[in-house]
């Protein structure tokens, strides 16, 4: 017996990835790696991060003390953080961190979340919010 798909009316899209980061243990080594060697665009850095340009995607390199296999986190662009942040605490979903803002750009606001999938693997929410 097959149990019929459910349709998930909601405002909710992961459907593009907006940022990867990848968590290393020496910070400076990683960034002259993927900019000299591997050529990518540095697009800024933030304290011991560092952030290039990758396509349409950015890729965040951020110091870490996690094994290996454990310092990948994908980032979801969602248009509006606060909403659903809501919308998927209603579904159930525990959040690591609810929405808040971690820099501020000349002309937008980064707001990040961050919550656990069913097998406990880190997923981001970010938005990108324009100053009035």
């Amino acid at each position: 017996m097959t149990t019929p798909a459910t349709t998930v009316q909601s405002p909710v899209i992961f459907d593009k990835i907006g940022q990867i980061a990848i968590g290393v243990s020496d910070a400076a080594r990683a960034k002259d790696f993927y900019q000299k060697v591997l050529g990518m665009k540095l697009l800024f850095d933030a304290d011991s991060l560092a952030f290039f340009q990758c396509g349409e995607v950015r890729l965040m390199i951020s110091p870490s003390d996690a094994p290996p296999g454990e310092r990948t986190i994908l980032y979801f662009r969602v248009p509006d953080i606060q909403q659903a942040h809501a919308a998927l605490r209603a579904r159930g979903v525990e959040f690591i961190q609810p929405p808040h803002m971690v820099a501020r750009m000349p002309d937008h606001e980064l707001w990040l979340a961050f919550l656990k999938d069913p097998e406990g693997n880190t997923l981001g929410m970010m938005s990108e919010v324009r100053a009035n």
